[in-house]
């Protein structure tokens, strides 16, 4: 497929067919494609969590059993044959440019305009996403709720120092509708993007 054709098909999917796991191959390559993504001072500060089959409902117990509500709203998503969980390690990125070769002498966070270790998982997100497009599969990236943080992590042994940003679901789509969220349209480059100066919009 070709890579515009990647970027206008991709899209938020939440409902998927049981039936049809993701094939081994497929999955590594959409993990792989992840690892190719950039990150600052090449820290690679992330790190993913694949649960298939019966690992998918041991993060659904935890995500959705004390809350009915929620359940029902992801009742089509939780068909996701395959969930990737997506973890930024901030102390690798502190550690890095503590190194000789970065030029800061400690591990201050002041020194960073932002925390590139949440931005580089984020692009490594968005290439599993595209990836799966390409691969003809359907995916969403969600957020477990904060209430549950902590007992997810607790439940795959994860360690200290790893955030869970997001869950990738993947699988083959089925129908579904359309958020409604997307009925806000898509802001225009004319809205969005300044030339030269802030508040000049014309190309």
């Amino acid at each position: 497929m070709e890579f515009g054709e990647v970027v206008r098909r991709r899209r938020m999917v939440r409902n998927y067919d049981p039936d049809r796991p993701v094939p081994p191959d497929i999955r590594e390559r959409i993990l792989a494609n992840g690892l190719r993504a950039p990150s600052a001072g090449f820290a690679q500060g992330w790190a993913f969590l694949t649960l298939q089959g019966d690992e998918r409902e041991r993060y659904w117990r935890i995500a959705t059993d004390d809350d009915p509500e929620y359940a029902k709203v992801l009742t089509a998503i939780r068909r996701a044959p395959l969930l990737i969980l997506a973890f930024a390690h901030k102390e690798a990125y502190l550690d890095r440019y503590a190194k000789p070769d970065k030029g800061w002498d400690d591990r201050a966070e002041a020194h960073w305009t932002a925390p590139y270790w949440y931005v580089d998982t984020g692009m490594a997100i968005l290439l599993m996403l595209q990836t799966a497009v390409d691969e003809g599969l359907g995916a969403c990236f969600f957020g477990p709720r904060v209430e549950v943080l902590a007992p997810l992590l607790e439940e795959f042994g994860v360690p200290s120092g790893y955030e869970l940003l997001g869950v990738v679901s993947l699988g083959y789509r089925a129908p579904d509708g359309q958020s409604p969220s997307l009925g806000r349209g898509r802001r225009s480059a004319a809205e969005v993007v300044h030339r030269g100066n802030w508040g000049n919009h014309l190309p």
